[in-house]
């Protein structure tokens, strides 16, 4: 089972380079993510969604090669590509997976114009190794699907792992 988890950021570029470095710890098999979204509140007050994988794309991509392939076999290849791009961008469209839209959306109500929130589905992770290298980009956790009592073990976590890093800081000269 996964879990979720929504931190708040004062920015989106703070919340693109924690799901970024979520990436790329991804890579290093350190988290094991099913999804990870950034939301952001304009300054107008609209909410934008900024998903890692997009559904529409993929899906006319796809059906663009199936569609060209079964063209192939009746000898209309462009137009079984271009019927099957447009089957497959609907399809796409029409997908959700992971963290719910409209969820994100109500959440995102919450944040203050100009901030953004980064939404992730975990699957697993290492925590002691994934912990102190997000902890230092700040952030407010504003919810989990965790019990209350881990909740508050990766808060613990995410202070000490805060403190460690302002303390390893080179110190300016006197």
């Amino acid at each position: 089972m996964s879990n979720l988890f929504v931190v708040a950021y004062n920015d989106l570029a703070t919340a693109n380079q924690v799901r970024d470095k979520l990436f790329e710890l991804s890579t290093e098999h350190l988290v094991e993510l099913e999804d990870a979204v950034v939301v952001e509140r304009r300054d107008d007050g609209k909410i934008k969604l900024h998903q890692a994988v997009n559904h529409t794309t993929t899906g006319a991509a796809g059906g663009a090669l199936w569609g060209g392939l079964i063209g192939m076999l009746f000898f209309v290849p462009f137009l079984g590509a271009a019927v099957g791009a447009a089957a497959g961008a609907a399809g796409g469209a029409a997908t959700d997976t992971g963290v719910n839209d409209q969820f994100m959306k109500d959440l995102a109500q919450n944040l203050r114009p100009g901030a953004a929130a980064l939404f992730v589905l975990v699957k697993q992770a290492a925590g002691d190794k994934v912990i102190p290298q997000l902890a230092t980009y700040g952030g407010q956790l504003v919810q989990t699907s965790l019990s209350q009592e881990d909740e508050d073990h990766l808060r613990e976590a995410a202070k000490a792992a805060r403190a460690r890093a302002g303390q390893e800081a080179p110190q300016p000269a006197a």
